[in-house]
């Protein structure tokens, strides 16, 4: 029995990360729909918690009374870390996304959010709407990420808007559109496990003391966006700073 026992571990340890592995993929190739991608992720948890448990319970076992006659205690070792991971991964995941406001629309300006011009047509199929989302979404943006706000600089447009194209292609973003003299730059970034696509659009307004500069990142799919969008916001403004 125990040695039956064991064997299942390892199988559901190994099952658990690759039913976790190829979720994204699937979901990517058209082979499955969002929401069950997110159910193999939910199972991949539940198996991979299980496992996990039973696995390390059976490894303190075989270390107090070791049989020759059991998988080795490497193999079954490698199943638990196996079966850890596939339910860390979701796990964190969905911690994450309880932390943070369900909305997927997040802009530096929320009275007047940059527009999408060039990427309009891109999302004429998307389950969100290339429409700002409003002001529940501001109000729930102000609480959980006032610091995202108008960034300025002292350098000139001309100054900013190139060193923003670098910044974009430092990022591994896909450009869709640049316009120097409207200062907007439009690209979308796609994410590597599930093929998610985030629009970005970029706005440089002159002023008196140099370059305001806006930056508003909006997920094609889902109703929230784990916190993606606002994280990307920071990190480009921040490579932005450092490059000025």
């Amino acid at each position: 029995m125990r040695k039956l026992i064991s064997y299942l571990a390892i199988a559901g340890g190994f099952l658990a990360l690759m039913t976790l592995a190829i979720s994204g993929p699937l979901y990517q190739a058209g082979m499955a729909e969002l929401a069950s991608a997110f159910l193999m992720l939910r199972w991949a948890a539940y198996i991979g918690a299980g496992a996990a448990v039973v696995g390390l319970v059976l490894l303190l076992w075989q270390a107090f009374k070791p049989s020759a006659k059991q998988p080795s205690s490497m193999l079954l070792g490698l199943a638990v870390i196996a079966a850890g991971v596939s339910f860390l991964l979701p796990y964190l995941q969905l911690q994450t996304a309880r932390s943070v406001p369900p909305i997927h629309d997040i802009s530096t300006d929320l009275v007047n959010p940059p527009a999408f011009v060039a990427i309009a047509p891109l999302r004429a199929n998307a389950p969100n709407p290339v429409a700002y989302a409003g002001e529940e979404t501001a109000q729930q943006q102000r609480q959980a990420y006032a610091d995202l706000t108008t960034w300025n600089s002292t350098a000139s447009v001309e100054q900013v808007y190139n060193q923003a194209l670098i910044v974009v292609a430092d990022m591994g973003w896909e450009l869709v559109a640049s316009d120097r003299d409207e200062g907007r730059i439009e690209a979308t970034d796609t994410t590597t496990w599930f093929g998610f696509k985030d629009d970005v659009v970029i706005r440089l307004v002159a002023t008196e003391q140099g370059t305001a500069v806006d930056v508003r990142s909006k997920s094609r799919v889902g109703r929230s966006d784990v916190g993606v969008n606002a994280k990307r916001i920071r990190a480009f403004l921040a490579t932005l700073e450092q490059k000025l």
